[in-house]
């Protein structure tokens, strides 16, 4: 491979050292948890190219050809689709330009970082999970786990149509029985992803309330985190990690969990993805993105104004149109009809 000879300038930096301390800039600066994480999975692979295929131990001898040459395996090394290739040289770029503040790479190394151009409608995606599938897994918790936090969890996930991230935000104190409201507030350790932009009071329905009230008092732990705060969903450690939420999300999402038949025809006593271990890999399960398309696209099919639905969910109107609205175009059609007449 070719090196670029002029790196005296540079200071040696080896892979893994500046993953480390770029990953430590994310949390410092309050990216959100899902966006940390995201960087940290997308980052990892070119980690592995480093060590298992190039053996780069030096950033400051990483070149253009080099990035090419990475953006080549990995889309061979993962077969994926034109998205996420993007998705994963995007991630880099910025990445590879971080490194240049800190003098681990050369100048304006960034602009050789190519990732592929989207052609309309690419970039979105369809999972979701629709009215039809939510409520029968609500009614099956509701049945057999009433008011426990998986319950609780995907009662406020469907109700407040929120991400997952803004969920695990929450302490006790922002749950308003009363007015029944919930909080979402921007604080150090548990950002929303639009930061204070993204702060919003929620209504609650009664049974969502109801849920609530009595996994307070009867299944939350009463503990603290580690910013000596007081969560709303808690394990025995304190508050619950995004994971364990996403978890409960897949686990709830597969046909059989809940007695209904499995659309992939499978066995449930040989099927990996029964194992509550591995939920994930069940065709069916979706992630919980998919809970708050699904409830975005429930509201507006219900006529609800998307400036309300909007605000409900904390997105613009482009956007909700772009990436959550699942409603087709006949269904659009005739809601406009219904305005018309």
């Amino acid at each position: 491979m070719s090196r670029t000879p002029n790196t005296n300038d540079l200071i040696p930096t080896t892979p893994s050292e500046a993953y480390e301390l770029y990953l430590d800039d994310l949390e410092v600066d309050g990216a959100a948890e899902s966006t940390q994480y995201a960087h940290k999975s997308r980052l990892g692979h070119f980690l592995r190219w480093c060590d298992q295929v190039s053996g780069i131990e030096n950033l400051n001898n990483l070149t253009g050809r080099d990035i090419q040459q990475y953006r080549a395996w990995r889309r061979q090394d993962g077969d994926l689709n034109k998205v996420t290739v993007k998705t994963q040289m995007d991630t880099l770029r910025v990445f590879i330009r971080w490194c240049e503040t800190i003098d681990a790479v050369r100048t304006d190394l960034h602009v050789t970082v190519r990732s592929p151009d989207l052609d309309d409608g690419e970039n979105q995606r369809n999972e979701t999970l629709s009215a039809d599938r939510a409520e029968p897994i609500l009614e099956y918790l509701s049945r057999y786990h009433y008011a426990s936090a998986q319950h609780a969890t995907i009662a406020l996930m469907w109700t407040t149509c929120a991400r997952v991230g803004a969920v695990h935000s929450l302490d006790i104190g922002d749950y308003e029985p009363e007015k029944q409201l919930i909080h979402f507030v921007h604080r150090p350790g548990t950002p929303l992803k639009n930061k204070e932009d993204g702060e919003r009071y929620v209504s609650l329905n009664t049974e969502t309330c109801r849920v609530l009230d009595d996994y307070i008092n009867n299944n939350r732990h009463d503990t603290t985190d580690d910013n000596n705060r007081n969560p709303l969903l808690t394990s025995r450690q304190g508050r619950r990690h995004t994971t364990n939420l996403r978890a409960f999300v897949y686990r709830w999402t597969r046909p059989c969990v809940i007695g209904e038949e499995c659309p992939a025809e499978r066995n449930p006593d040989t099927c990996e993805a029964a194992d509550n271990q591995q939920p994930y890999k069940c065709p069916e399960s979706v992630a919980p993105h998919a809970v708050r398309r699904g409830a975005i696209t429930r509201w507006l099919r219900d006529e609800v104004p998307p400036e309300v639905v909007g605000d409900r969910a904390n997105v613009s109107k482009r956007v909700m149109d772009l990436h959550y609205n699942q409603m087709t175009e006949e269904e659009r059609a005739e809601q406009r009809r219904d305005w018309f007449n």
